[in-house]
């Protein structure tokens, strides 16, 4: 069976984030799914922002989906459960589910793909060192 790596962490809705029906506006979730990634980086260390930028070698967002089955509201506390997902290749890809601390309902699932780039721009092929790393130290 393969290992699975999954952080949760907890974020605290802010008025800023609701919409006009006073639920977070759908957009929002895209940045708790960002805010899951970085809490997974400090849970995990080896494939966070800082080492990105300090190899030159950053992972942008390539592909994002959400599907929303719940709202959340102002003050709510929103659980995020971040899991890497094995795949082939030059990528990072994760999946998220969000749940409402106080009843754990589901809020919000989905996924992202991120794909490395060289100091040039271009798309990489072959994943950088420090992605080979992460995998032999964590995934074995």
């Amino acid at each position: 069976m393969k290992k699975e790596l999954t952080d949760v962490c907890q974020i605290r809705v802010k008025f800023s984030e609701m919409d006009a029906m006073l639920r977070v506006w759908h957009g929002n979730y895209v940045k708790y799914f960002e805010d899951g990634r970085e809490s997974f980086g400090r849970h995990y260390p080896g494939i966070g922002y800082e080492v990105m930028l300090a190899a030159n070698i950053p992972a942008p967002v390539y592909d994002v989906h959400v599907r929303h089955l719940a709202p959340l509201g102002m003050n709510d506390v929103a659980e995020i459960h971040t899991t890497y997902v094995r795949k082939p290749g030059a990528r990072l890809d994760f999946k998220y589910q969000i749940f409402r601390q106080s009843d754990g309902v589901l809020c919000c699932e989905g996924s992202t793909t991120q794909l490395f780039i060289d100091p040039q721009g271009n798309l990489m092929i072959e994943e950088p060192q420090y992605f080979t790393d992460w995998k032999k130290k964590y995934l074995g």
